[in-house]
């Protein structure tokens, strides 16, 4: 070809000539397409959707003792689904992968499964309740798909998926319940054994100092000071009664136990003021005076012996008014011991309301400690109760199944039709480089080809006037062969349309189905 400006015309004519080349070539790779799309093993692909729903119940009612997001829930059921042992066993249970199990090997074939094996989460913009202008992204709802060549296999697989994880989730928030429950119940035991010992201990600590304790304080001090008041006025009333006691020894002393020595006394106390009188009157020598002066040192004598022999004596005394004056002084006695008895008894008291008193502040200190201890544990104790009927009242809602569970709402069903591959697709990116590298082709031998075909060529190849062209004579030969290139490229166009319809047909879509879709189609826009 010959560089220069090319018109329309020229570019028919160009593919009229390299026709072939372009036409042999979009067959050959177009039929490759199509071949690769008839023989590549159709693969189906059956879901299940399952819903995660609230409990029923509202929490601020019933807590849930299973408080993971649904997202790490799903990913640890998935987990133990896809675990090693549970997959050999489906494998086994449905026959899968007869010709990968002859020539890989179990892991390999295990592998292969887990990526046939499509989990997708969906995804739901929930507002967040603790922030009035803020929604965040949660999962509602998930899809299990299983992918395999034979649909109805693939249903089963997919329903066999789905029930083991619906069943997976019951049976592990059921024992997260339980072990919820159990860890609770155990747990209020032992501190419920605690706070038996707390108290013991204090009941223990009471008994040992109950008189010591900070309640009795108060009390304590009041009775203290009564004490002191008690023993002072007890002081005083013994002091008293040493005086009344020295007065009446006083009196005692003048006075004889005996009525005949009293006597004497008397006898004795009149001489004398007799005697006193007739000095008064007489001299020393008068009769009367040295008479009364005999008579004296007389009854003196006799007082004198009478007292030497008064402690020989043991006859009681006789004398009233000696034994009313005794008989008070040992009154008096006996009342002194008496108060002496009850004041070292006050004293005792006193002593032991002091020691009270003075204990008492480490006392309190060390009972605190023990109440708070007892305070600290009930309130332990007491949460765990709460929580251990919380956690009873959860493993109930999940035994009756009103807890936050999966519910399938759209079970897996044999697939009508293969998910992969894209026979269309194949066959359509076939025909687009089937022509792009036939034209490609037809453009390369184009530009390689120096030949000159029109007058406008060789005018621009040699730089000359053309003074004349003359047209191609077609013999008769040559009209045959051309009649031959038309026919057969008719026959190869028409073939390769209908090859294409019968592989769209089988390969890609039901023509009946295509047509209804066209129809419904054309329908919906003549409605608009």
């Amino acid at each position: 070809m010959q560089p220069g400006m090319m018109t329309f015309r020229d570019v028919l004519d160009i593919i009229e000539r390299r026709l072939w080349v372009l036409v042999i070539t979009a067959v050959l790779i177009t039929g490759s397409a199509a071949v690769i799309a008839a023989i590549w093993p159709a693969t189906y692909r059956s879901s299940a959707t399952i819903l995660i729903e609230d409990q029923e119940i509202p929490p601020e009612f019933v807590m849930a003792t299973v408080t993971t997001f649904a997202e790490k829930r799903i990913e640890s059921i998935r987990q133990r689904i896809m675990s090693t042992t549970r997959l050999l066993e489906i494998i086994n249970q449905f026959d899968l992968y007869k010709e990968e199990r002859e020539r890989q090997s179990t892991e390999e074939v295990i592998e292969k499964m887990r990526e046939n094996i499509i989990l997708t989460p969906i995804s739901a913009n929930v507002k967040d309740p603790r922030r009035v202008d803020r929604s965040a992204s949660t999962t509602i709802a998930f899809t299990l798909s299983y992918d395999g060549r034979v649909p109805g296999t693939v249903q089963r697989v997919a329903t066999k998926l789905t029930s083991l994880f619906l069943e997976e989730n019951l049976r592990v928030r059921k024992r997260q319940t339980m072990e919820t429950t159990k860890f609770l119940e155990d747990e209020m035991n032992k501190v419920g054994e605690e706070l038996f010992r707390v108290e013991k201990t204090i009941a223990a600590f009471k008994q040992k100092h109950i008189n010591e304790l900070p309640e009795l304080y108060q009390a304590n001090l009041q009775m203290l000071s009564s004490l002191e008041r008690e023993i002072m006025r007890m002081d005083e009333q013994r002091s008293g009664l040493k005086d009344r006691e020295a007065y009446l020894q006083s009196q005692l002393t003048n006075l004889s136990p005996y009525l005949e020595k009293e006597k004497q006394a008397e006898r004795l106390e009149i001489l004398k003021e007799t005697l006193a009188s007739l000095e008064s009157r007489f001299t020393g020598q008068h009769p009367d005076v040295v008479k009364t002066k005999a008579e004296i040192e007389t009854l003196e004598r006799e007082v004198t012996d009478s007292l030497a022999n008064d402690a020989q004596r043991q006859d009681r005394p006789d004398n009233p008014a000696y034994l009313s004056v005794y008989t008070q002084v040992e009154g008096i006695k006996i009342e002194y011991e008496t108060i002496n008895r009850q004041i070292e008894e006050l004293r005792q008291q006193k002593d032991e309301y002091q020691r009270r008193i003075e204990t008492t502040p480490k006392i309190e200190q060390i009972y605190n400690a023990m109440l708070t201890e007892r305070s600290n544990t009930q309130l332990k104790y007491n949460d765990l109760m709460r929580k251990f009927m919380e956690a009873r009242v959860a493993h109930g809602l999940e035994k009756e199944q009103k807890g936050e569970r999966f519910t399938l709402i759209d079970p897996a069903r044999v697939p009508e039709k293969p998910f992969k591959p894209n026979r269309m697709a194949i066959l359509l990116i076939g025909l687009v480089l089937g022509l792009g590298t036939g034209a490609s082709l037809a453009a390369l031998l184009e530009y390689s080809d120096h030949s000159v075909r029109t007058v406008e060529s060789l005018t621009v190849a040699t730089k000359l006037p053309v003074l004349a062209g003359i047209p191609a004579i077609m013999t008769e030969g040559d009209q045959k062969r051309s009649h031959n290139r038309r026919v057969t490229f008719t026959v190869v166009t028409v073939f390769t349309f209908v090859a294409g319809i019968v592989a769209f047909h089988y390969m890609v879509m039901d023509l009946d189905i295509l047509w209804a879709k066209i129809n419904r189609f054309i329908g919906k826009q003549m409605i608009f």
